[in-house]
């Protein structure tokens, strides 16, 4: 059986609060990292999160 194309990625927020959501990613059509602007339950606020590596 073949591997899964897509990888989890972690998004994590440019606040400094540690909040982080996971996703997939298909790394094969989206080359570059992922940022998304979501909400943070932390800073109860919207603010900018960034593509980094699961572990």
């Amino acid at each position: 059986m073949a591997k899964p194309t897509t990888i989890l990625v972690k998004l994590e927020s440019t606040a400094d609060t540690g909040y982080y959501y996971v996703t997939k990613k298909n790394p094969r059509t989206q080359t570059e990292k992922m940022t998304f602007r979501k909400y943070d339950p932390v800073a109860r606020k919207h603010v900018e999160f960034k593509e980094t590596k699961l572990k």
